[in-house]
C-alpha cells in the first residue's frame, strides 16, 4: 500500500530557517550573540561570536578557524556578553533545514517529485560547509555508460563492489536526485561525498565522485545500488506517475528525521 507523508513546518523558528539558507551573506538585522557550538566529530563544545545570523538552539552551523568545514550544532545562544573580538572565531554559515511538501515512502528513503521539497542545494548544506570563494573545480566526461540493472558495466573491482554493498546496506547513500536526466547524490563516508551522473533509458553515464578516485569507487557503487532500489517501483508504474525526464529526489528516512526534525518544536505531519 502506498503511503504519503505530507510535512509542513511552521512556527517562528522554522520560518526563520526557511529564509536562512547557507550563505556567507548577512541577513537583515541579526542580533549579536555568543553561541556555544557542539562538534560531534571532535566531541567538543566551543564558544563562537555571531553577528550574521539569527541563531537558535539546534541550528546546524559552520565556523571559521581550526574547525572550519566541520558541522556543528548550536547548543546555547547568549545575547548578554562582553568579549575581546580577536579572541573569538565566527559563525560563517547556517544550514537550511526547513522542509515543506509531500514525501512518498519508497523503501529506506522518502521520495519527492516537487523540486522545491528537498532540493540538492538545500540538502548539501546539512553535510558540508560552503566552498571557499577561491575554490576551483575541474571535471571531465568520457561518456562511459553502463546499464543500471547490470552494475558489472561499472567495472568496479570485487573489493570495491563489496565495500559499496556495505555502504548501501548501512544506508550511507543519504540523498539522490534526478532532474531531467542529470543526477546527483550524497554518500556519507569519512566525509560527505558528492556523486554526479547522467541517466537515460536505464543507462548511467559520466558517473563521478568527489573522492577523486580515478576508478569506480565504493561511494559510486553504493549510490547505484540505492538508485536501483529507488527507481524500481517508480519504473514499474506503481502509481507514482514518474518519468525519467522529469524530477525525483530521495532522502533516507534517518537523515530526514535527524536533520529536518532535530530541535523543532512546531510543525505537522499528514499520513494518507
Amino acid at each position: 500500500m502506498k503511503r504519503r507523508i505530507g510535512f509542513w513546518a511552521d512556527g517562528q523558528k522554522n520560518t526563520a530557517n526557511s529564509t536562512r539558507s547557507m550563505s556567507k551573506n548577512p541577513i537583515t538585522g541579526p542580533k549579536k550573540s555568543l553561541v556555544q557550538i557542539y562538534f560531534p566529530k571532535r566531541g567538543m563544545n566551543l564558544a563562537y561570536y555571531n553577528d550574521q545570523f539569527d541563531l537558535h538552539v539546534g541550528d546546524i552551523v559552520y565556523v571559521d578557524g581550526k574547525l572550519e568545514g566541520l558541522r556543528g550544532h548550536v547548543t546555547a545562544v547568549n545575547y548578554s556578553f562582553k568579549i575581546k573580538l580577536s579572541d573569538y572565531k565566527r559563525v560563517i554559515a547556517v544550514a537550511d533545514t526547513h522542509i515543506s511538501g509531500k514525501l512518498h515512502m519508497a523503501g529506506s528513503h522518502l521520495v519527492a517529485f516537487d523540486p522545491r521539497t528537498i532540493p540538492y542545494k538545500k540538502i548539501i548544506t546539512w553535510f558540508k560547509a560552503p566552498d571557499r570563494e577561491d575554490a576551483v573545480y575541474v571535471s571531465g566526461r568520457d561518456n562511459h555508460g553502463f546499464r543500471l540493472d547490470n552494475l558489472s558495466g561499472m567495472k568496479a573491482t570485487s573489493a570495491i563492489a563489496e565495500r559499496g554493498q556495505d555502504y548501501y546496506a548501512e544506508t550511507r547513500v543519504v540523498y539522490l536526485c534526478i532532474d531531467r536526466g542529470h543526477g546527483r547524490g550524497i554518500v556519507e563516508g569519512t566525509s560527505p561525498y558528492e556523486i554526479e551522473f547522467d541517466y537515460s533509458g536505464g543507462e548511467v553515464k559520466n558517473l563521478t565522485c568527489s573522492c577523486y578516485c580515478g576508478y569506480p569507487c565504493k561511494h559510486a557503487f553504493a549510490a547505484m545500488l540505492q538508485l536501483q532500489e529507488t527507481l524500481k517501483p517508480l519504473e514499474e508504474k506503481a502509481g507514482f506517475g514518474w518519468s525519467e525526464r522529469s524530477y525525483i529526489a530521495a532522502i533516507s528516512q534517518s537523515t530526514f528525521f535527524s536533520f529536518a526534525m532535530e530541535g523543532k518544536t512546531t510543525g505537522s505531519f499528514v499520513f494518507q
